[in-house]
């Protein structure tokens, strides 16, 4: 349990970096206009600083899906950008800076009301790690990820010949906890896609399952991409919008390796998120 409880440092919240963070790391693709439902979440105070920034994705045109540990407190409100590439000047887009008041003026942004599963503990953010944001403002598109079946992901097979999952998102493509290797950070402020490997279905690795664990084990390389700082609450996808899990932690500050997914099939947590469609 304390060992989990470390990967807190790589749960992909960007709460000090001196300028905003970008998306899968190398070796995932640009996503284009293939996910136009996934967007990137900046987290507000109630005086309206930022704080950190996530990913999410739509499942209607006012329900945005995302972690817990992105909407839980001293998040009272959030602001979402669906541009697919916001380089080489976010705040033309509106996106602010670390730290920096947030006014009225959003760009491209759509505000929001946060909410986080009501049985989410900090402390154990792994059990319960879900969050949502209702829109001010519908975002119509043609197509939004879609709930999946209760249970789906313990059908799904694993290893290198197992199911193929894909990760969205708008962390860093690459990280470095080290001063000395700073210049190895890249932190596009753009849209990534990366096609993952199930490892485990339950459970954390190097802890094996843990009771009332709903978490999820990827790959994630160097060569096939992998989720990083700011994926967090980033979509895993089955299909084109099949929505099985959102991005939850990682384990180490070089967001090097496998990467950990809070699964959201089963029926507690689609009930919940259900709740939000009216």
């Amino acid at each position: 349990m304390k060992k989990l409880l470390t990967f807190l440092a790589v749960i992909a919240m960007v709460t000090s970096m001196t300028s905003p963070a970008g998306a899968i790391t190398r070796g995932g693709t640009l996503d284009g206009d293939d996910h136009p439902f996934v967007g990137l979440m900046v987290a507000l105070d109630e005086d309206g600083n930022r704080l950190w920034r996530c990913t999410g994705s739509l499942i209607s045109s006012t329900v945005f899906v995302t972690a817990g540990h992105c909407t839980e407190a001293p998040v009272a409100s959030a602001v979402v950008f669906f541009d697919s590439d916001m380089e080489p000047d976010p705040s033309l887009f509106g996106v602010p800076s670390p730290g920096e008041f947030y006014d009225d003026t959003v760009g491209d942004g759509v505000r929001g009301d946060v909410y986080v599963h009501p049985l989410y503990l900090p402390g154990a953010f792994f059990l319960y790690d879900l969050g949502v944001v209702t829109l001010d403002e519908p975002v119509e598109l043609d197509e939004y990820a879609v709930l999946p079946d209760a249970g789906v992901v313990d059908t799904l097979e694993k290893g290198r010949k197992g199911t193929t999952v894909t990760a969205v998102g708008y962390g860093l493509q690459a990280a470095s906890q080290n001063p000395v290797k700073a210049d190895k950070t890249q932190a596009d402020l753009t849209r990534y896609q990366a096609d993952l490997m199930i490892v485990d279905t339950r459970g954390a690795a190097g802890i094996g399952s843990i009771p009332g664990s709903n978490s999820m084990i990827l790959s994630g390389d160097a060569k096939h991409g992998g989720t990083c700082f700011g994926d967090s609450g980033g979509p895993l996808l089955v299909g084109d919008n099949v929505l099985i899990g959102v991005t939850s932690f990682g384990l180490n500050g070089n967001c090097a390796g496998i990467g950990g997914v809070f699964r959201i099939d089963r029926q507690v947590e689609l009930d919940w998120i259900s709740s939000f469609l009216g």
